[in-house]
């Protein structure tokens, strides 16, 4: 199942190669603010998705004639893990490592969809780096969720780019721009993906490879990441977390595109400017 935000913050869902919208059959006020209706739906899912394909008010519609806005647009925390993958590390000659110096937040602000530009800064001389990242969409909240029970805490994944001005101010800082969180294009269930811990991303820049590697290679895993995160933060539903970049992150200027695929999960294409 996939779930997504379209059409000034309507709210759609997939299944069975059809695609319907579900936002007045759901009660959806799609005005009110703020806006954390997908973050209400997901917080109590299976009673409100209960039949929802066949209430009176549910519509069928053509996912490929809407436009996708970002699934997620005011989650309780966006969390991100630094430095996650060997080779990252090594590329960009850091002593910081995920299993070392935990994660940190990253602006809610800066979350953008699939259909919205990355628009860079006004920062003459300075580089603007794409990262490649999976992105891991809380289901059920918790504090000191154990390893071995953290994947039932999970709703799903969508493909998350880490957009960051290198320099020396404060991580956030240079993470949190508008626009520096694409995500999407949808949230694809957990259900759906047949083994997170084993899944291909890449991205290409223009058309060229830049990124290719696996959540395998990971530092910190997927469990390890939500039993790290929930040890100091509750986890709320909705929360998201990304899960850190591999090697070949690299700068990006005005026009060109960016292209982010992970198996099982979906694909995007945003241009810079």
């Amino acid at each position: 199942m996939k779930l997504f935000r379209f059409n000034g913050g309507r709210i759609g869902v997939s299944l069975d190669n059809n695609s319907y919208d579900i936002t007045d059959a759901l009660g959806i006020d799609t005005k009110a603010w703020p806006p954390v209706q997908m973050v209400q739906l997901i917080a109590d899912f299976s009673a409100k998705m209960k039949g929802i394909t066949t209430h009176p008010k549910t519509t069928r519609i053509d996912l490929a004639a809407v436009r996708l806005e970002v699934p997620i647009e005011w989650p309780n925390k966006l969390l991100a893990y630094p430095v996650n993958y060997v080779a990252h590390g090594v590329e960009m000659n850091s002593i910081n490592r995920a299993d070392l110096n935990g994660f940190f937040l990253k602006a809610n602000s800066s979350l953008s969809g699939p259909n919205d530009d990355v628009i860079l800064p006004d920062l003459p001389g300075r580089e603007i780096h794409h990262e490649c990242e999976l992105g891991i969409v809380i289901g059920k909240g918790g504090r000191n969720i154990t390893r071995e029970d953290s994947w039932d805490h999970i709703f799903g994944y969508a493909c998350l780019l880490d957009m960051v001005v290198r320099g020396k101010e404060e991580r956030v800082m240079r993470k949190s721009y508008d626009t520096f969180c694409p995500f999407g294009p949808w949230i694809t269930t957990a259900d759906e993906v047949p083994d997170a811990a084993n899944i291909q991303a890449r991205l290409w820049v223009n058309g060229e490879l830049k990124q290719d590697a696996n959540t395998r290679d990971l530092i910190v895993d997927i469990p390890g990441m939500i039993e790290l995160a929930s040890r100091v933060a509750t986890l709320y539903p909705g929360d998201i977390i990304a899960t850190g970049t591999p090697a070949g992150v690299g700068p990006v200027k005005s026009g060109d595109k960016i292209r982010i695929a992970i198996d099982h999960v979906g694909e995007m294409t945003v241009n810079v400017r």
